[in-house]
């Protein structure tokens, strides 16, 4: 990931944009941008500390603060109660992991070996996890057309989202514990050997934590200039947080992903795609409804395109999931059909 450090230029740029009051649309432009190698150092980062902690903790980091940079942006966008792009953002991510970066994975590794194999048991585990993820975000939207409209702004309603959320959560720790305990064996043995440390871990933390206070920033830089960016390119909000937050935030992680690939390691790959995914549905939607309840409340409802995206994604992906192969074919097709959401999104949104 060393070519992405190139744009950490952008971060000084930036700065200056916001302290002189430039045009919106470059201070957009340039947080976006700096945004996308501070996520690859955070990633850097939590690798070297997983080379002390061990590969299972390690991976768990990995996915964890894979989807810090989308949480800390997210966090911003709550402050400023853009709902929409919030969750705009979960529904992108789950679409974008599984069509897009599942897609190239598998694209860009079948470019290379005719066909890729992976173990169907522990993937099964994880789709089939994210399918009832899905599941618990549609059956609260289908029963707000039951639900008198008066209603819908009471505390009664605010409680069915925070239930909701609390379930997932419960669901997310039982299936950590399920992976890591009673059925690891499943997941079989470990990717990798023993990684081997080159920073410290004081270094390690060190640099975590400086990468997550200039993604902080960087991301109250990018969230405030959303509105007027919007206007003036006269695209929606919901169109920037379900296509573009979702593929700056996760812009380390995917080129991981693909990377991965391309040396046949496909578990991994397709590891990095679901359990991302997975992750954000389970963790960081319950975990940004909790976070909302310091601003103002935020419900679990989605609407009905967001839904039908998320749910058409995760069928996908148990569908390729099936026969525990892929080529560049299945690629191609699943990028291919996040190439007709987005595009959708961007003219209907």
């Amino acid at each position: 990931m060393k070519y992405l450090r190139i744009l950490l230029i952008f971060i000084p740029l930036s700065i200056i944009c916001k302290v002189f009051k430039l045009s919106e649309l470059m201070l957009f432009i340039s947080s976006a941008l700096a945004i996308i190698p501070l996520a690859g150092v955070m990633g850097e980062a939590t690798e070297e500390i997983a080379a002390f902690s061990g590969p299972r903790i390690g991976g768990f980091l990995n996915s964890t603060f894979g989807n810090a940079t989308e949480l800390i942006i997210s966090f911003f966008a709550l402050k400023e109660g853009l709902f929409d792009i919030v969750k705009a953002s979960i529904a992108g991510s789950v679409i974008g992991n599984i069509l897009l970066v599942l897609g190239a994975s598998m694209f860009t590794g079948g470019l290379k070996f005719k066909r890729q194999t992976f173990n169907k048991n522990a993937i099964e585990v994880s789709s089939s996890m994210l399918l009832f993820a899905v599941i618990g975000l549609v059956v609260p939207a289908i029963f707000t057309h039951t639900l008198n409209p008066e209603l819908l702004n009471t505390s009664r309603y605010e409680r069915l989202s925070i239930g909701i959320a609390a379930l997932m959560f419960l669901i997310y720790a039982c299936g950590l514990y399920f992976s890591f305990y009673t059925h690891k064996d499943i997941y079989g043995t470990e990717h990798d050997e023993a990684a081997i440390a080159r920073w410290s871990l004081k270094k390690s933390i060190s640099i975590l934590v400086l990468a997550t206070v200039a993604i902080a920033l960087e991301s109250e830089f990018l969230v405030s200039s959303v509105e007027s960016v919007t206007k003036s390119l006269g695209i929606s909000e919901v169109f920037v947080g379900i296509i573009l937050i979702p593929i700056i935030g996760n812009a380390a992680e995917h080129s991981t992903a693909i990377l991965m690939s391309i040396k046949n390691k496909m578990d991994v790959a397709i590891e990095i795609a679901i359990g991302s995914s997975l992750q954000i549905i389970l963790f960081v939607a319950p975990l940004l409804v909790f976070i909302s309840l310091l601003f103002k409340p935020m419900d679990m409802i989605f609407n009905e395109f967001e839904l039908i995206s998320m749910f058409v994604a995760v069928l996908i992906a148990n569908k390729v999931s099936s026969d525990g192969e892929s080529n560049w074919l299945e690629g191609l097709q699943l990028m291919a059909v996040y190439g007709i959401i987005a595009i959708s999104f961007l003219v209907l949104g």
